[in-house]
């Protein structure tokens, strides 16, 4: 049972606030931000307390999604509630931002008036809230200057501007003509790949994990049918044919896929629903059926000021026309490291020493496929450590590995139906 469902800010701001219940007083949330903004490390516990009152929060959008409850609720039940009421939110908003929630308040309190009942889950299916819902979303779309390559002399159309440009997916499922509705359904497979690189440039381990996503913007859809490769296969006692198998570690799908087609021809059958819902998910490790998109080529020296130098060259070896996503790269430092100067290759570039973790957290909003960007960085350790200082060897060992992870949009393409 949810007593409260508030949403805010990262900055502990206000966005939604509903009580089921009235069990409790009006300074709950500001009882919650103060003890999630007091502990210490990147990732605070889902679930914490305060006396008869436990919090249960997600983090999704830079916004805080918050449920309270009293004792012998499952934590796991509201966990999943709220992932879900996200998900509703950003169908029906068309995004999950600061400033979507905002537009959009009146919207959001109609789904929660809808979907929970006294503090009484009823439904979170898109299908059953589309027969409610009236209020329709208010959507802005911020200035581009990627917008402007669509265009040609004096106006003209290009062949880019055919294309369906990547906010074309990001718009609310129940949006009007005027808005630029359409019966579309648009389908996205997304990969997170995981890399540990030791210190010497060589491939320690690697994850992928992958998933299919559907989004559909029909009102009614009937049966859908995505077919995989022929050689895909899960595990190795199922490799299939003669030619280079597409391989999983394992996999997961939705429960609303068929798959009486899949041992035989390795199709998915489905009737997705309005919104975002994800068919399949899949994990692979180690034995990567392709080389790594990545190369990283570290140089590890100190100066005469005793300041540990740390170069690091880092090239992409995706197609020119791919790109990686959020791209982040974590380095192990020396145990004392205080302070760092940084001096990066290019402006979209960001890192941040962490002192709790030990490392430098390197992060590329986007990496274009055969660039190659570089970054230098200056540690200095605590005063009181600065006699004992490691050799430049020694150092290049406490180094240790760097973990890599990623986002990219992987083997298939988006696919845009209009109908």
């Amino acid at each position: 049972m949810i007593s409260q469902v508030f949403i805010l800010s990262s900055k502990g701001d206000h966005l939604i606030y509903k009580d089921f219940r009235g069990g409790a007083g009006n300074d709950i949330v500001s009882i919650f931000y103060e003890k999630v903004t007091a502990l210490t490390g990147d990732q605070p516990p889902v679930v914490m307390n305060h006396k008869d009152i436990y919090f249960v929060h997600i983090r999704q959008g830079g916004l805080y999604w918050v449920a309270t409850t009293t004792a012998g609720s499952s934590p796991f039940t509201i966990t999943e509630f709220l992932n879900r009421l996200a998900a509703l939110v950003k169908d029906y908003c068309g995004s999950l931002s600061e400033k979507s929630v905002q537009m959009n308040f009146a919207l959001i309190y109609e789904l929660l008036d809808e979907i929970v009942d006294y503090g009484y889950i009823q439904t979170t299916s898109s299908d059953v809230l589309k027969n409610f819902i009236q209020t329709e979303a208010v959507t802005s779309r911020p200035f581009s200057l990627f917008d402007l390559s669509n265009v040609g002399l004096f106006g003209a159309e290009t062949q880019q501007s055919k294309v369906a440009p990547s906010s074309a997916a990001t718009r609310p499922i129940q949006s009007s003509r005027e808005q630029g509705g359409k019966s579309e359904i648009f389908v996205d497979v997304i990969e997170r790949m995981t890399v540990v690189i030791g210190s010497n440039g060589l491939l320690m381990k690697a994850d992928v994990e992958g998933e299919i996503r559907v989004k559909c913007y029909m009102p009614s859809c009937s049966e859908m049918r995505i077919g995989l490769n022929e050689e895909f296969s899960i595990g190795k006692s199922q490799l299939r044919g003669y030619g280079a198998a597409v391989r999983v570690d394992e996999c997961s799908f939705h429960q609303a896929v068929r798959l009486d087609e899949f041992d035989s021809h390795r199709i998915l059958r489905l009737c997705p629903s309005q919104g975002e819902q994800t068919v399949m998910q899949y994990q692979l490790s180690d034995d990567l059926p392709s080389a790594l998109p990545f190369r990283l080529f570290p140089t590890i020296e100190r100066d005469n000021g005793g300041r540990l130098l740390m170069y690091m060259k880092l090239r992409c070896d995706l197609p020119p026309k791919s790109a990686a996503i959020n791209v982040c790269a974590t380095i192990p430092v020396p145990k004392g490291s205080m302070s760092l100067s940084q001096e990066l290759s290019s402006p979209d570039q960001s890192a941040e020493l962490k002192p709790q973790s030990r490392a430098v957290v390197w992060q590329i909003a986007r990496f274009a496929g055969g660039t190659q960007l570089s970054a230098l960085f200056k540690l200095c350790r605590h005063t009181d450590d600065c006699s004992n200082l490691l050799a430049t060897k020694a150092i290049a060992d406490e180094l240790g590995n760097t973990l890599f992870a990623h986002d990219r949009p992987a083997v298939a393409k988006r696919l845009q139906t209009s109908l």
